[in-house]
């Protein structure tokens, strides 16, 4: 009888585990950006499929993750702005500047 109820147990605690949802996956590395007043930024590790804001607009963004960057005019990760930055990919940026990025 004891070993049924270790055995029960064990079955139980194993399709608690793999019911938990996946964590969400991250990009690996750093994204580092340079504000329009030339305050220095940066993030490590950002998660794929969340919105980042750029604070104050990026002048100069730096991708050092290993995960494209898209980044948007706008705050809210909506309106593209230009071609996605490969991994480890910068740009300058005028007006226009991008004011949030997300990586996919």
């Amino acid at each position: 009888m004891r070993l049924h109820r270790t055995v029960v147990a064990a079955l139980g605690a194993l399709a608690l585990v793999t019911a938990l949802p996946a964590s969400a996956s991250a990009a690996n590395g750093t994204l580092h950006y340079v504000n329009v007043n030339g305050d220095d930024f940066s993030t490590a590790n950002p998660v794929n499929g969340e919105c980042y804001l750029l604070v104050s607009g990026a002048a100069h963004v730096d991708n050092g993750t290993d995960t494209t960057a898209t980044v948007f005019s706008d705050h809210g990760c909506e309106d593209v702005l230009g071609p996605a930055l490969p991994p480890g990919s910068a740009r300058d940026f005028g007006a226009p500047v991008p004011h949030s990025v997300m990586f996919s």
